[in-house]
């Protein structure tokens, strides 16, 4: 939402600015430079990405706009999820806490837990961890050393789609330059002309340069610095499981481990303890079967 306001906000300024000076939207209407800069800058975005990465950013743009990060209710739901494990490890057979962890989508503790649930790439690296804590000769800090590695590697990923939009929008100034230089080859042709025609054909090629800029740092540029900090911010619940594990994998009880990874929250998203413990009361341990 707050792109969007941004962006209205932005353009409003800019058009009634322009027509407050005695401009006229009508002389802005130049679609086919719209057409060369869009079109230039989606083939050079293809050219520059593979699909992968170019079918992310078109998501990454919706996740942008709608600014969807883990507030402290998600959180409290995470550190509820690994409490439930971590107790289920210490007291339950080896056997009955692996029935979790091999099938969650059938698993009462993951069914309580459908945030968690729901997110494919939390759920299996949730799911991994325990795993091996569970084998039981993995030492802590080799597992720390592997988490950290693969939370490098999933963040690697998820910046990818950030840098190609930002390279987008920093190549969207020159290619707002290629419109307008077009524009003035066009005008150059019709040098015999009048200078109402004239000057309309050059006013027409400049709407390039306007349009490539205004794209750029007015658009672009801050969706991608926008999706830059929605996914650093997703990016907190891997931190949060991790030190909750290893905390676990050190000695602490569950309700310590569970503060460990409370602690790795951000103070304006970190939920209370008195939230977290009320979470931690409410989990009622699976019947075994």
């Amino acid at each position: 939402m707050g792109i969007i306001i941004g962006l209205i906000v932005t353009l409003g300024c800019v058009l009634g600015g322009y027509m407050a000076m005695g401009g006229y939207l009508s002389v802005l209407a130049q679609p086919w430079e719209f057409v060369i800069i869009g079109g230039a800058a989606l083939g050079t975005f293809l050219v520059a990405n593979p699909m992968v990465v170019v079918k992310d950013a078109m998501k990454g743009i919706g996740e942008a706009v709608k600014g969807k990060a883990p507030n402290d209710a998600d959180y409290v739901e995470l550190l509820g999820l690994l409490f439930t494990l971590l107790r289920e490890m210490k007291n339950k057979p080896k056997n009955e806490v692996e029935g979790h962890i091999d099938s969650p989508e059938e698993s009462e503790i993951f069914i309580a837990h459908p945030i968690v649930l729901n997110n494919p790439a939390l759920l299996n690296f949730i799911c991994d961890y325990c795993r091996l804590i569970l084998v039981g000769n993995a030492r802590p800090h080799e597992v720390e050393s592997l988490m950290e590695e693969e939370i490098g590697t999933i963040q690697h990923e998820k910046m990818e789609a950030v840098h190609a939009l930002t390279s987008i929008g920093d190549g969207l100034p020159a290619l707002g330059i290629v419109a307008a230089v077009l524009g003035v080859v066009k005008a150059m042709g019709a040098i015999d002309s009048s200078p109402e025609v004239l000057g309309g054909l050059i006013g027409a090629a400049l709407v390039g340069t306007f349009v490539g800029i205004f794209l750029s740092y007015a658009v672009v540029g801050p969706i991608a610095a926008k999706l830059k900090i929605v996914r650093e911010m997703n990016m907190r619940i891997y931190f949060v499981s991790k030190q909750t594990l290893i905390a676990y994998m050190n000695g602490a009880m569950p309700q310590i481990a569970v503060e460990f990874g409370r602690k790795a929250i951000s103070a304006h998203d970190r939920p209370s303890i008195d939230q977290v413990e009320e979470k931690m009361m409410n989990s009622t341990a699976p019947q075994a079967a």
